[in-house]
């Protein structure tokens, strides 16, 4: 912050401190050394499989159920491949749902690292934060904002859960006392008590008590564009008209994300919008999948919604999780504060990502993230042309790819997600009726050699469920 020595810190002395730089290149050194031997998927090491099954099932035990993959890392990767603590290698294009932004044991997360094993605390916080929160919240704001929104406060959070619970507290407290909540079938928000309600899924809520009112509205349809939006805009009004001033927000995932990768349009957000607008409600875009993985960093610009949306969540790939809002709905004081904001590493990890991305290329319609998603979805069609039935679509965009196994039934999706798997590549379902298998890639490692890899994984896989039926 200071290029004067005598008013230094010592904390910033300490990062000029030659020592650390040497330290640092060794470490990194250490690090590539041993990566140079993670470039390919490779099967367990039969003499780590006992003790790594015991470890797995005690683990289920302790935690009351069993993990999703047998799936416990050994600590080392290598951009798109992680090596598992039995031995194997995985093709990683799932990335902790999205979280891993440029893979495992990247250099920049190695750096950040180090520069957060550096601070004086693990964690941030409500009463106690350092430059590098403030760097944060200003970058994101900035780029926010780069095409005329009003996004100027932005709110760090340690979960897209709690990013999304604090845009609806915002939003319910401005607009009191409306008390409900549209958004759209087939939606996700989260698994707390609230966004338990937002979310359109009965199974996320046996159990538990209500607690707010949700009503919703019908998605737009790529295969009817101008008839779905006006479908969509009528029951918008309709709620309105049948709760007059009880809608506080419209709740907007931009893209379905577990709902199976739908994507909206302009025209269609845009027509809600201005009915929220004509009526004082809220509009929240939920961003905690999409953020940094469309042609936009915000998923909101690459709709062109800069000067619709109230509240924006991110979350993912971000690390550290955010609520962006405008003047208008800066809450009072009290209502949004948290012990914990994030880590160091995380807080520090977030500027490193993004700023990695932004200037990798990733963004525009020509950007890395479109040229990546091309490449995928080229593979997939190559699939689907040789073993018609097993592979349709692909679906998504930008960084989130998707596709429907054969008939789309949950059974048989799940067991050709854990097929993947054991061939080495790892995905995730979303969606029903049908069920899609998905990929989100760590856009800052993975190549378009990876891509063909895991093409070539999910060819081989289909084949042989096809031979089987």
């Amino acid at each position: 912050m200071s290029n004067n020595q005598e008013a230094m810190t010592f904390a910033e002395k300490l990062r000029l401190d030659p020592r650390l730089s040497q330290a640092k290149q060794l470490i990194l050194d250490a690090v590539a050394e041993y990566q140079q031997h993670l470039v390919n998927v490779r099967p367990a090491n039969p003499e780590r499989e006992p003790a790594y099954q015991q470890m797995l099932e005690a683990f289920g035990e302790i935690r009351g159920g069993s993990l999703y993959f047998p799936y416990l890392a050994s600590g080392l990767g290598n951009g798109p491949f992680v090596e598992l603590a039995d031995g194997s290698v995985k093709l990683d294009m799932i990335t902790g749902i999205g979280v891993h932004g440029y893979g495992h044991s990247h250099p920049r997360m190695v750096e950040a690292g180090i520069e957060a094993a550096l601070s004086d605390t693990v964690m941030q916080g409500n009463l106690q934060q350092g430059p590098e929160s403030f760097e944060l919240v200003k970058l994101l704001t900035e780029k926010a904002n780069e095409s005329g929104g009003g996004l100027n406060h932005c709110f760090l959070s340690t979960s897209g859960a709690m990013a999304n619970e604090n845009s609806l507290k915002i939003a319910f407290q401005k607009n009191q006392p409306a008390n409900r909540v549209v958004a759209f079938s087939h939606c996700f928000a989260g698994r707390t008590l609230a966004l338990s309600q937002v979310t359109d899924k009965p199974g996320n809520r046996v159990g538990l008590p209500d607690t707010i009112t949700v009503d919703y509205i019908p998605f737009y349809r790529p295969d009817d564009p101008a008839g779905s939006t006006e479908l969509a805009v009528n029951r918008f009004r309709e709620q309105i008209k049948r709760h007059p001033g009880k809608i506080a927000a419209l709740w907007m995932e931009l893209v379905q994300g577990e709902g199976g990768y739908y994507p909206g349009s302009p025209d269609f957000f845009r027509a809600l919008c201005s009915v929220a607008r004509e009526n004082q409600i809220a509009v929240i875009a939920d961003e905690v999948q999409t953020f940094g993985r469309t042609s936009r960093l915000y998923a909101f610009q690459h709709f062109e919604l800069d000067q619709q949306v109230d509240l924006v969540t991110i979350g993912k790939i971000s690390q550290v999780c955010a609520t962006l809002y405008t003047d208008d709905y800066k809450p009072k004081p009290g209502l949004i504060s948290q012990t914990f904001t994030g880590s160091s590493w995380a807080i520090i990890a977030a500027q490193a990502i993004i700023q990695g991305l932004i200037d990798g290329g990733h963004y525009g319609s020509e950007g890395r993230n479109q040229q990546l998603h091309a490449c995928f979805q080229a593979g997939l069609e190559r699939i689907s042309e040789r073993l018609p039935g097993a592979v349709s679509g692909p679906y998504g965009i930008g960084g989130m790819v998707a596709f429907t196994p054969f008939d789309g039934e949950l059974e048989r999706s799940k067991e050709m997600v854990n097929r993947l798997y054991h061939a080495g590549l790892m995905s995730f379902i979303a969606g029903s009726d049908p069920v899609r298998i998905r990929f989100l890639m760590p856009l800052g490692s993975v190549e378009e050699g990876h891509i063909e890899l895991a093409c070539q994984i999910i060819e081989q896989v289909a084949e042989e469920m096809s031979s089987e039926s």
